[in-house]
């Protein structure tokens, strides 16, 4: 793992002992993701951060995961992480031999929010520049949304918001953090999917997105599973909901990614 920070960490509390890193999982490949695993911004789930890493490069992808700041760390450090992660991989492109245009975020729950924030989000000046890195663009070329948390009103998923903003958050908090009112024609293209089922995060979390993309004509394809509870990572104990796996390298060959 590498520190995703090399001086100065925004928002930084010498008290809480974390330091922000990112880890490589290299192959040969056109375009990189850039995985945040999910865990109501408390916390990361290693079956969506790691092991997510270790598909995407048998896959022929070249993938980072983001070891990010969660709670008791409070908005904007996440994002603040996030765009650092897609600066920090277009900085190092050529390394890594992959085209610093074609940089996907994925996310999953908490961490498809965070993937969703610098997706819509990444024209806001959330940090001030520390170094080289930072003059780089922090917008995605794509993104990849697994079961997210997208709003933060009526499906809201409470240990997210509280984590994120606080349980006595300011209306335009939740409003800027409820990311289907944010996209417009320019927010990256994406691929979607749920469970119609999940208890935690409800579908319509997905189904919002989706919506607001249809309506300013940005690409995405959403798959959306009759079954399944929230958290199923690659899905193996499911194998109909498993599948997503083979629509999205389908759809990462479909934007030349691979």
């Amino acid at each position: 793992m590498s520190n995703l920070w090399s001086k100065e960490i925004p928002y930084y509390n010498s008290e809480i002992d974390f330091t922000p890193g990112i880890t490589s999982y290299k192959a040969e490949s056109k375009g990189a993701v850039i995985v945040f695993p999910g865990g109501g911004y408390a916390m990361k789930a290693e079956h969506e951060g790691k092991i997510i890493g270790e598909w995407f490069q048998s896959i022929g992808i070249t993938a980072f995961v983001v070891d990010y700041r969660v709670a008791p760390y409070k908005h904007p450090a996440q994002i603040s992480d996030a765009m650092r992660a897609v600066k920090y991989v277009r900085y190092h492109a050529a390394s890594y031999g992959i085209d610093k245009n074609k940089i996907a975020v994925m996310g999953f729950s908490a961490g498809g929010h965070l993937a969703g924030s610098v997706s819509v989000h990444y024209n806001k000046n959330m940090y001030n520049p520390t170094d080289e890195i930072d003059k780089e663009s922090c917008r995605p070329d794509a993104s990849i949304l697994c079961y997210p948390v997208i709003d933060m009103f009526e499906y809201r998923h409470d240990g997210s918001r509280q984590n994120l903003i606080g349980q006595k958050a300011l209306y335009s908090d939740k409003e800027l953090m409820s990311l289907y009112k944010h996209v417009t024609e320019d927010t990256p293209q994406a691929f979607l999917w749920h469970t119609s089922s999940d208890q935690s995060v409800p579908v319509e979390n997905s189904l919002l997105y989706a919506d607001a993309l249809s309506k300013v004509n940005v690409p995405y394809e959403m798959h959306i599973y009759p079954m399944g509870h929230h958290g199923l990572g690659l899905a193996h104990e499911l194998p109909h909901v498993a599948q997503w796996t083979v629509s999205l390298e389908n759809w990462l060959e479909v934007i030349d990614w691979k």
